[in-house]
């Protein structure tokens, strides 16, 4: 096994953005991709990591870029800052992440008909609108995810698998938010499941997050259990 890595430079309605890509070129032929969205501070060293793990997985992992290339936040106001524009416009959000997936479709050592998305936090809310949108997706993983739902954007019908991973103790998605998340699946006919996780906060799967007061704590065992219920999850939605 060999991973292989390059930046991808593309864009957006004029932003410039760059993606990270991931791969295990020991694998032949077109292989399942799965895209990594961000949270709320931008493409980091984090998501990377993750694209490579998918690569150890055998599929293509592709850490997308919503904010442009090199933007990072680096405190919770500048993270604050450059989120706001896309929860105030989702439908710019939407659009952006679908040119997000149509790049990894389009590349050469994809399975175009197997795609899959995860995203940490705000990128929870993200992937989640993929599937909001009706996109023919395998499935979408929302890892500690926000779950406000958009006025814009919204198909009937939810066409991809959903799973859910969210630490019931998160304060930035409370019980309420998530029976509402519940309700919201089940009417959209959505193909779904949520597993909580106990005594768990919000960025459970961040080892570097270390803030009770603003309610972000790394659970090293409930970070575990997601990881595997990410990766079973994705066994059967590209089975």
């Amino acid at each position: 096994m060999t991973i292989q890595t390059e930046t991808v430079d593309y864009e957006h309605q004029g932003t410039a953005l760059q993606g990270f890509k991931a791969w295990d070129d020991s694998v032949p032929g077109p292989r399942p991709a799965v895209l990594v969205s961000h949270a709320w501070a931008g493409r980091g060293e984090f998501e990377n990591e993750r694209a490579r793990d998918l690569a150890e997985l055998g599929y293509t992992g592709f850490a997308l870029d919503l904010y442009g290339k090199g933007v990072l936040g680096s405190s919770v106001e500048e993270n604050q800052k450059l989120m706001g524009p896309f929860l105030e416009d989702r439908a710019m959000l939407q659009d952006r992440l679908k040119t997000a997936l149509d790049l990894v479709r389009g590349m050469p050592d994809v399975d175009q008909n197997h795609v899959a998305a995860i995203g940490f936090c705000f990128g929870g809310l993200c992937i989640l609108d993929i599937a909001r949108t009706g996109e023919d997706v395998d499935g979408v993983i929302s890892f500690h995810g926000l779950f406000n739902a958009p006025e814009v954007g919204k198909a009937d019908r939810i066409k991809a698998k959903v799973l859910a991973l969210h630490g019931w103790d998160d304060p930035m998605a409370e019980p309420d938010s998530v029976v509402g998340f519940a309700k919201e699946m089940s009417e959209a006919q959505a193909d779904w499941r949520l597993h909580a996780y106990g005594g768990t906060m919000h960025a459970f799967t961040n080892p570097n997050a270390n803030d009770p007061d603003l309610g972000t704590v790394y659970n090293e065992k409930s970070a575990d259990l997601a990881w595997k219920a990410m990766r079973d999850f994705l066994s059967e939605c590209f089975a």
